[in-house]
């Protein structure tokens, strides 16, 4: 028997497959009067107006682009969830044919207000099928434009989807395998030892493959990440004992903040294979973290061997970078991961806005 998934998931489902945005969102209305004004101005440019005065002229045109792309902006937003249901190639069409619709009606109401006014005495009727034709064939161009450049944005960002999506699949499908070795060991020398430190070991591993393996959740919780980590750095304590240690300063950063999953493991990962392991003495791993102004901040720090000792590790950087992208893609241009070596102190920072799971 198949199961229908909630209406709430596919209706969250279908809009994320939708091309077309939501024009019921500030930013894309601000997007829409933008682009209706710069094309006002061109036709201003090029057209001879109705008007002699080019500013009134501009005033004129400027006002019946607005029209026409605030009512189609309208339009599109209350039938967007109805548009979702249709398909990406029969929303497209109806999209454009509404658009054309609401050209044409607005195109009427205006022309027949000139000629009933007094402000214009040279249009008349005889002009109406050359208006409306001028008219429609505009927004045909326009909205044709339009709607091309909103698919292939959809486009390009499905394809960013699905490369994040194979790269957060890759990295939690990777494990160092010095580290599962190292585990390993580890635990074998402590079941005759400390049997119980060693069961603690094997529940960690396992959470921590747990984690790895499970592909269900594109976003974590800030919790569940300080979980994963701390399971991670328990393994790592049981093999270098006094060498590693680990100061929290993430009081300021809520629970349930959203986040990219295998965020900071990978990160501390690095900490402990390019810096601590190195050193004889071993050393400290500062995690700090705070939430300012709707951003959320995490620096990890740590200690690496000096470049005269030899004892760096060079390192791809595929997991930074594989993380820096992933949170581009979750939070946009305010988000991303800046790293800088000051001495011989590495230095990882992560940047990202406030968000919550839902």
């Amino acid at each position: 028997m198949k199961v229908q998934p909630p209406a709430e998931e596919f209706a969250i489902e279908t809009a994320e497959s939708f091309f077309l945005p939501s024009f019921c969102e500030v930013r894309m209305v601000f997007a829409v009067v933008v682009i209706a004004e710069l094309l006002a101005f061109i036709l201003t440019l090029v057209s001879p107006g109705i008007v002699d005065n080019p500013w009134a002229n501009l005033g004129l045109i400027s006002m019946f682009m607005q029209w026409i792309a605030l009512t189609s902006a309208a339009v599109l937003c209350v039938s967007r969830p109805l548009l979702a249901r249709l398909g990406n190639s029969v929303a497209a069409l109806v999209s454009y044919l509404l658009v054309l619709l609401v050209t044409a009606i607005i195109s009427e109401i205006a022309f027949r207000l000139m000629v009933s006014s007094t402000l214009f005495p040279e249009i008349g009727m005889q002009q109406h099928a050359v208006f409306l034709l001028r008219n429609l064939i505009i927004s045909t161009v326009i909205a044709a434009v339009v709607l091309r450049y909103l698919y292939v944005q959809y486009q390009w960002r499905q394809q960013l989807k699905a490369e994040a999506r194979a790269r957060i699949q890759a990295l939690q499908a990777r494990i160092r395998p010095h580290f599962l070795f190292n585990s390993m060991n580890t635990i074998a020398a402590l079941i005759r030892t400390a049997p119980e430190s060693a069961e603690s070991a094997i529940e960690d591993l396992s959470d921590l493959f747990r984690a790895s393996l499970n592909g269900s959740h594109e976003q974590s919780t800030f919790a569940d990440e300080l979980t994963l980590a701390q399971r991670y750095l328990n393994i790592e304590t049981l093999r270098l004992g006094e060498r590693l240690a680990v100061e929290w300063h993430v009081q300021g950063i809520p629970a349930g903040i959203s986040m990219p999953p295998l965020t900071l493991q990978p990160l501390l990962e690095n900490a402990i294979y390019h810096g601590i392991e190195r050193l004889p003495d071993g050393g400290i791993i500062h995690v700090d973290g705070s939430c300012r102004d709707a951003l959320v901040e995490i620096a990890i720090s740590n200690p690496v061997p000096g470049t005269e000792t030899g004892g760096q590790r060079e390192g791809n950087r595929i997991a930074q970078e594989n993380i820096r992208q992933r949170l581009q893609l979750a939070f946009g241009g305010r988000a991303g991961l800046l790293t800088s070596l000051e001495g011989n102190i590495y230095k990882v920072l992560l940047r990202f806005p406030e968000a919550r799971v839902t």
